[in-house]
């Protein structure tokens, strides 16, 4: 069994990418909505189910709480304990994965036709009757509090952390959603259950269902699975006021070569600009060797082997981002040739070459991102969660290649601001002011 769904995975992995997904939205007898694309090519599902909210709701003082949560949901459930779960897991040869992020705790479960039913029971006892035994409780909570140290020596992590208190202040995305070895060390299993209970609820649910499975199936399999969740969970926090201001600030970690984040405040993804700021982006600093950053800071001049940038609209709040690491004596070059790229897009825009370039690669590149059940089934759910209509991925390119030059040089005018752009630099520089 376990050979045969290796191999239905390894045949998932390459489908070429889909020329035309059609979504349907679902409404389970109970009322629970999902997007379906159905695929009865082979014996094979992918279900992505997606709660709003995160590790931001966690409490300041018990920070890492849905993090900690996130990864003992499978560590038994009902009365199975974490080895039998885990045996019963492989049995049915499916496979579930958490994550917790800043906005959502996620689940993901692959799994054969043929299992549909059993698998479908397991994850069900897995979201409504958690085990969290303390053994379980402490092992993971080791397991974290070696990463938490591990990131203290890690200068990119350094950098994320010192960057987020700086632009967010107390609200929860200023501190690290895994949580600080302090806060992480006092956990408890109560804190874990209080956790559970913030996150797993109706009123923040999203789901997204592709493969071998029909609507009335899929309607089944909702009420089975969700409809005995709680109505409600934690109330999300409010928005965090974005507070960056142009500068350097210097963190002095023992390393040879300096890290910087640079960051300015961004824009919202329901923004009208977004599309167009989405492809000055690309032009700017996120489009890899041709990007006007890896051209001028590496290829020109040497000063690294990457530079990057990219917009991170997240639920309640929007900043631009990048990142790139110099020797400690070439990074303050490394900075001013960021900061004047920056000005100079500000003031001159781009030229209809490299919007054109821009579109062709991001139309053409973003069929490729559908390349398996489980990648579609977690885009249709972002595609939920950020209120984008169920027909975005037949017109997305058409708003890209929309973006006209008058448009994308007034955005970059209005966006980008090199002298609100800041340097957090973890290293040793030279010649740069904190």
């Amino acid at each position: 069994m376990k050979r045969i769904f290796a191999t239905l995975i390894a045949f998932v992995i390459a489908l070429p990418a889909w020329a035309e997904i059609e979504i349907e939205e679902v409404t389970s007898p109970g009322g629970i909505t999902a997007w379906l694309v159905e695929d009865h090519s082979i014996p094979f599902a992918a279900l992505e189910l997606r709660f709003r909210g995160g590790t931001s709701l966690d409490d300041p003082d018990k920070r890492g709480a849905v993090y900690l949560m996130s990864g003992l949901i499978e560590e038994g459930a009902g009365d199975m304990d974490a080895r039998t779960y885990a045996r019963e897991l492989e049995s049915l040869a499916a496979s579930f994965n958490y994550n917790a992020g800043d906005d959502s705790v996620s689940i993901s479960a692959r799994f054969l036709t043929e299992n549909r039913g059993e698998v479908i029971d397991l994850l069900r006892t897995t979201l409504l009757e958690p085990r969290f035994d303390e053994d379980a409780v402490e092992r993971v909570k080791a397991q974290i509090l070696s990463g938490l140290r591990s990131d203290q020596t890690d200068p990119n992590d350094i950098a994320g952390r010192s960057f987020a208190a700086m632009a967010y202040g107390d609200h929860p995305y200023g501190s690290e959603g895994k949580g600080t070895l302090e806060t992480v060390a006092a956990l408890t299993r109560d804190d874990v259950v209080t956790a559970y209970e913030s996150v797993f609820a109706k009123d923040r649910l999203y789901v997204g269902a592709v493969g071998d499975i029909t609507a009335e199936e899929l309607g089944v399999l909702l009420d089975t699975l969700l409809l005995d969740l709680p109505e409600t969970g934690k109330p999300i926090p409010e928005r965090a006021e974005v507070q960056i201001e142009g500068g350097v600030s210097v963190v002095e970690f023992d390393t040879p070569q300096s890290v910087a984040l640079f960051s300015q405040k961004g824009i919202d993804r329901d923004d009208p600009d977004f599309f167009a700021a989405f492809v000055l982006n690309h032009i700017l600093g996120g489009g890899g060797f041709e990007s006007r950053l890896m051209q001028e800071v590496r290829e020109k001049r040497g000063l690294t082997y990457g530079v990057y940038s990219y917009l991170a609209p997240k639920d309640l709040a929007s900043v631009y981002l990048g990142s790139v690491s110099s020797s400690n004596d070439r990074i303050a070059e490394a900075v001013e040739v960021i900061r004047d790229e920056w000005a100079r897009a500000a003031s001159e825009g781009v030229t209809q070459k490299e919007l054109d370039d821009a579109k062709t690669y991001l139309t053409g590149a973003y069929p490729l991102r559908f390349d398996g059940n489980g990648r579609i089934a977690g885009i249709m759910v972002g595609m939920q969660m950020q209120g984008l209509p169920i027909d975005y991925i037949a017109t997305r390119n058409d708003k890209v290649n929309a973006v006209t030059l008058d448009e994308i040089n007034r955005v970059a005018s209005e966006l980008l601001d090199p002298e609100g752009l800041h340097f957090t630099i973890v290293g040793k520089p030279e010649g740069v002011d904190g």
